[in-house]
């Protein structure tokens, strides 16, 4: 490879690497803006808080759907990922609890984004089948362990206990966070019931669409 070569690789390594953090940073200060003041923030403000030009944010995300896609589809990966470190580092039915306390935060606090996300643009399209890919392997792992600890009970479909989470966390009124609190935590033991002597999970049920 020449010199020349060498130096335009380099060059397309640092201009991928600017725009990465870019979009990082972009989707960053979205996500804090979107949770301070909804999916309508200024598209200025998202631009300034990430330190980029107003005309970056609408290169990568030329319509506000892109964006709230984007912010979407990151915090859903964000929250999968978190089953397998809190497996690697707490016992599986601790592990479980703490994921699904997680999960339940990840819901609680995007409301607003759900909302826009049944609002029929096709930029969502492809978010439901995203959000079932991620987060019920993530849950079938974690209750497996559990399972096979003894922990809980064999017979609980990681898609139930997700759509049953999600069917929780629409709890409005000032208690509303606390309500699902509480009503996770019962949840929780209910999965409990029945533990001792389990051998096995049963098969996961199939369904449609995303919980919610």
């Amino acid at each position: 490879m020449s010199g020349d070569e060498t130096a335009e690789t380099g060059s397309s390594r640092r201009l991928r690497a600017d725009a990465q953090r870019s979009e990082d940073a972009l989707l960053e200060a979205a996500k804090a803006l979107f949770a301070e003041a909804g999916v309508d923030a200024p598209a200025r403000e998202i631009a300034a808080r990430a330190g980029v030009g107003v005309g970056t944010l609408y290169r990568r995300f030329p319509k506000r759907a892109d964006l709230v896609a984007a912010v979407f589809r990151r915090e859903v990966d964000a929250c999968a990922a978190d089953a397998a470190t809190l497996a690697a580092s707490h016992p599986p039915a601790e592990a479980l609890a703490l994921w699904l306390q997680r999960y339940t935060g990840f819901l609680t606090t995007k409301k607003g984004l759900a909302a826009a996300l049944h609002s029929g643009d096709p930029a969502f399209d492809s978010l439901p089948d995203h959000f079932r890919s991620r987060f019920e392997p993530a849950l079938t792992a974690l209750l497996d362990k559990a399972a096979a600890a003894g922990a809980i009970r064999g017979d609980v479909a990681a898609y139930d206990l997700l759509r049953a989470i999600g069917n929780l966390a629409t709890a409005g009124g000032e208690d509303g966070a606390a309500h699902t609190r509480r009503m996770l935590g019962l949840l929780i033991d209910g999965l409990r019931y029945g533990a001792a002597g389990t051998a096995h999970r049963a098969p996961q049920s199939c369904r449609p669409s995303a919980p919610g």
